[in-house]
């Protein structure tokens, strides 16, 4: 599916989610294959979590980030349980 040269292909970049590329598109895995999507717009998973990879299924918006603690003293007791787990005893 070559490109036509009518004009480029418009690709829109998201924070932390999907590109999203104007169709038709061929998709080239790692492994070679070849996936094709003739869709107007297609989303491409950036995350990696997709069930649908290389296509965005939005599991990138499940994603939670780390807690930041809320004292000095949690900061200190989350160290100290991250220390104890790595050393293999109970927290």
């Amino acid at each position: 599916m070559p490109n036509t040269p009518e004009r480029p292909r418009r690709i829109r970049v998201q924070r932390d989610g999907p590109l999203l590329i104007e169709g038709p598109v061929e998709v080239v895995g790692e492994n070679g294959e070849v996936t094709v999507s003739d869709r107007f717009t297609v989303a491409v998973c950036t995350c990696r979590r997709s069930r649908l990879f290389p296509w965005c299924d939005t599991s990138h918006r499940h994603r939670t980030p780390p807690r930041a603690p809320e004292t000095a003293s949690e900061a200190t007791t989350a160290q100290e349980e991250a220390s104890t787990a790595r050393e293999g005893g109970a927290a």
